[in-house]
């Protein structure tokens, strides 16, 4: 029974308490540039999903196989082969999507939301939980995609999936398909997502230091910044 809660718990938590999106802030690129339609959304959100089920499997099978210190790159060629098979999918049986997404799609290979899962979760847990944390965390990127494209499309184009909604007298305000209109939704969403968060008593959603990344043991820019900080605290005792 305490297994059964453990693993709704593991697949609840990317709806709200750790959606990648709203919550975690991850992804930000694609969500910001294929929420522009609701088609490319859904698309780019089953994409990620499947390889985000797929590569936390995969690397959870391995992770007792796979060297700590070649972790990172071993990853990257599993996520980038489900990635590939994803990819030559959407080629071959919805062509539309697959021009939507451009090279975004490709790109999945580097989403933070996939390597990001891997590292924290995937590379030390068993198969049944890892693939239930990728449905859970896929499920939500998918929901925060396609909620930002409904307001943006339909704001934006007058229109949703392609199909027009507003009656042509009504002007369609074009701001919400740019770059400020997809960051003013992004905003006014997670701002949303915190205050529904803080009703449930969760911490709000905030951009954290390196000691809080999933990916801090293989980044290459945490000793940079750690030595510019040791400078810096050397400057202030020297002043």
């Amino acid at each position: 029974m305490a297994e059964k809660k453990t693993l709704r718990q593991e697949l609840t938590k990317g709806f709200l308490i750790e959606n990648p999106v709203l919550r975690l802030v991850l992804g930000t690129c694609p969500t910001l540039a294929i929420s522009t339609s609701v088609t490319g959304s859904v698309g780019m959100g089953i994409s990620a999903s499947l390889v985000l089920i797929g590569s936390n499997v995969v690397i959870s099978l391995l992770r007792k196989v796979i060297p700590d210190k070649v972790r990172i790159p071993a990853y990257v060629i599993i996520i980038a082969s489900f990635v590939s098979i994803v990819q030559m999918l959407v080629k071959a049986f919805a062509p539309a999507i697959d021009e939507q997404l451009g090279i975004y799609l490709p790109l999945i290979v580097v989403n933070c939301i996939i390597l990001g899962r891997a590292e924290a979760f995937a590379g030390s847990n068993p198969v049944l939980a890892s693939a239930i944390d990728g449905i859970g965390m896929g499920i939500g990127f998918t929901a925060a995609i396609v909620s930002m494209s409904i307001i943006r499309e339909f704001l934006g184009s007058g229109s949703l999936a392609g199909m027009p909604i507003l009656p042509a007298s009504i002007p369609p305000m074009t701001i919400f398909i740019l770059p400020p209109g997809g960051f003013f939704v992004y905003g006014v969403m997670m701002a949303l997502a915190n205050k529904l968060s803080e009703k449930k008593g969760l911490p709000k959603a905030e951009l954290k230091g390196c000691e809080h990344c999933p990916m801090n043991d293989a980044c290459a820019v945490r000793p940079l910044k750690e030595e510019e900080e040791a400078k810096g605290k050397k400057g202030g005792k020297a002043s």
